[in-house]
């Protein structure tokens, strides 16, 4: 429900559209300067992919080093470290704190609340929103209020589809937070990007980041796209534990992270291959296909692996032998059998090389809206330092709209509400300036 009752036509001081994190903060900032903020949703609920991200428990932020922090997103590092140098990691765990929110440091330095959960903290966010204190002004959220752009012009009136029916809405200023396409029905579905094209906003298309892909077939199987079907039965959706890939593309640039993911019917997926997602999704679009070196005993050295391997087994069986000598078994000796003819897993040589470089072919991403997150959006180079659109005055874009990417662990949230903290302080001077 809206908290009032939707018209056809209303005049605001600030319009925010998107009830992510990043349309939330800006909307905070300028609800604690005093402005009157309305914040349209097309969802009947704001933060609906907060909550998403808080089911295994919220990943807030991380608590590295805000050098090595920025570092995590790659080609717009320069640009969204500016946002991060004014309110970072700590910032955020100060702002949750502010809300009685306490957080803790894990094992892996990401942060959490201590409860683990996104929903207390939402609703004591929300509360602040609607009810300020002194000094502040309180934020009117219109919920299934779905943008639609400018229709008649990028100059006119933006229009909603609303349960009342057609509503238009005329702002000073505009923070625009619409997130990127991943999930679309928690709200993101990058329907805006035609919008802002047409109204000469520079956008880069929209790709699927953290991301699963499709892996390429095994010739031992004759299978020219993903695994085969006994493989795919048996062990789609068991995790690949204590692994290390590696990727290197044809530009020269290097992933080497220990760690795990899982096994889809078509391919991979989780958090080892999300971090590389980047470098593989762009190396595909570069060469029509890209792969990684999977070594499934990161701890073992090369030399003992082909000692453990080339061990006599006697009667036993190869896997009861390399599950005795290596520990290998389970997905670990069914991707051995997948990638490997009979010849091969009878090599002892070929076998241990393997076992510590087995090529994974990958031939596609995976859709965009069964990704994290998206990579592309609207372009740096079309933004002032406010993130305030070039040549539209009092237009501002904010959140995963923007033309960056970063991997799980707290860095997309972090990046989120840094960028809704600055979009909402620009809208607070651009607003001053222009009355004063």
């Amino acid at each position: 429900m809206s908290d009032f009752n939707a018209i056809a036509s209303f005049n605001v001081d600030v319009a925010v559209i998107g009830g992510g994190p990043a349309g939330l903060m800006a909307a905070e900032v300028l609800s604690r300067a005093g402005l009157a903020v309305h914040l349209f949703d097309a969802m009947p609920s704001v933060g609906r992919k907060f909550l998403l991200a808080g089911k295994g428990g919220l990943n807030l932020t991380h608590a590295e080093p805000l050098d090595t922090f920025v570092t995590r997103f790659g080609a717009a590092q320069d640009r969204v470290q500016v946002l991060l140098q004014h309110w970072g990691p700590q910032a955020v765990r100060d702002w949750a704190a502010g809300l009685g929110i306490e957080t803790f440091v894990g094992t892996s330095n990401r942060v959490f609340p201590t409860d683990m959960k996104a929903a207390p903290l939402l609703r004591a966010w929300l509360h602040r929103l609607r009810h300020p204190g002194q000094g502040g002004a309180p934020v009117v959220f219109h919920m299934r209020h779905r943008w639609q752009g400018w229709p008649d012009s990028p100059s006119g009136p933006m229009v909603f589809d609303a349960p009342s029916g057609r509503v238009t809405v005329q702002a000073r200023a505009t923070v625009l937070a619409l997130g990127g396409a991943s999930w679309a029905r928690l709200g993101s579905d990058g329907a805006w990007v035609p919008w802002l094209q047409a109204a000469s906003v520079a956008v880069n298309p929209l790709l699927p980041s953290n991301c699963g892909f499709d892996v390429a077939g095994s010739a031992a199987h004759g299978v020219a796209q993903g695994w085969s079907s006994h493989f795919s039965e048996r062990f789609a959706g068991q995790p690949f534990k204590s692994v290390a890939i590696r990727a290197t593309d044809s530009l020269g640039q290097q992933f080497h992270r220990k760690g795990e993911f899982v096994a889809t019917a078509t391919g991979v997926e989780g958090s080892l291959v999300y971090a590389a997602s980047s470098l593989l999704r762009d190396e595909i679009a570069r060469s029509g296909q890209a792969s990684f070196e999977l070594d499934l005993l990161p701890d073992r050295s090369e030399e003992h692996v082909l000692a453990q391997v080339s061990h006599p087994r006697g009667s036993r069986s190869l896997s009861s032998h390399l599950k005795s000598r290596l520990g290998l078994e389970d997905i670990k000796m069914g991707i051995l059998h997948e990638r490997l003819d009979k010849h091969a897993m009878n090599d002892p040589v070929r076998l241990a090389a393997a076992i510590k470089v087995l090529p994974i072919g990958v031939l596609k991403a995976r859709p965009i809206d069964e990704a994290i997150s998206s990579a592309g959006g609207v372009r740096w180079d079309a933004l002032n330092n406010d993130l305030m659109v070039e040549g539209r005055a009092g237009l501002f874009c904010a959140g995963e709209m923007l033309d960056w990417e970063a991997p799980t662990g707290g860095y997309l949230l972090t990046a989120c509400m840094a960028s809704g903290v600055a979009a909402g302080e620009g809208v607070r001077r651009w607003i001053r300036g222009v009355s004063a």
